[in-house]
């Protein structure tokens, strides 16, 4: 028998609450989704941090956003060796099923997956280091880019590496031939974005110059 127990009275709770409120104020629209089903206009890609909105930062209906999120919001190469995939199936699905125009890298501040690339990096780390860890092995997508950090104190390069967790995500989408093939037809945009969490920020990379700006 599988170890399931039941939900939290709180979560229950709050069940019955959306679907007496916000489900039945919008009834005709949930049932037009279930029936027409989804298109949304954009795929965002980000980390699995609770403490990340991702809808609620654009105020995204139902139906908007089709979100992926895993661990630092990295998405690997492509690798077609047959094996289990889930954040490349689910840009497959995004590119070439749904056909998404935007697709949005969103990092965030604070995020433990990249300062445990970076204390991996400086020795400080060994149980990321073990082959077991699949946190560890996850994270290791990132090393590459601990050797363009600028000197500074830690909080800095901590940002610094964030902001390349970005750009790697980024560069990893174009080596999918559907995604290279869709941007350079002009049919999906890519976007890298960096979420502050304690101010509330948000910051754009740019396509020129490379640097992450005010949006």
């Amino acid at each position: 028998m599988l170890p399931a127990k039941p939900l939290p009275q709180y979560l229950v709770q709050r069940y019955h609450g959306w679907r007496a409120t916000t489900f039945a104020e919008n009834h005709a629209w949930f049932r037009r989704l279930a029936d027409e089903g989804q298109r949304p206009r954009a795929m965002v890609i980000s980390c699995c941090d609770s403490r990340v909105p991702v809808t609620s930062i654009f105020g995204a209906e139902e139906g908007e956003f089709f979100v992926h999120r895993n661990i630092a919001g990295l998405v690997p190469p492509h690798e077609p060796d047959g094996n289990r995939h889930g954040t490349s199936a689910a840009v497959e699905y995004a590119v070439t099923a749904l056909k998404v125009a935007h697709l949005i890298v969103l990092g965030h501040s604070q995020c433990g997956g990249v300062k445990g690339c970076l204390d991996m990096c400086e020795g400080r780390a060994p149980e990321l280091e073990e082959t077991s860890s699949f946190v560890g092995r996850w994270m290791d997508l990132l090393k590459p880019g601990y050797d363009t950090l600028p000197e500074g104190d830690e909080p800095a390069r901590v940002t610094a590496l964030e902001h390349e967790a970005v750009r790697t995500s980024l560069r990893n989408l174009l080596t999918f031939p559907f995604v290279e093939r869709a941007v350079a037809e002009d049919r999906l945009s890519l976007h890298g974005l960096h979420a502050d969490i304690g101010e509330g920020g948000l910051t754009m990379l740019e396509a020129a110059g490379g640097r992450f700006v005010p949006v």
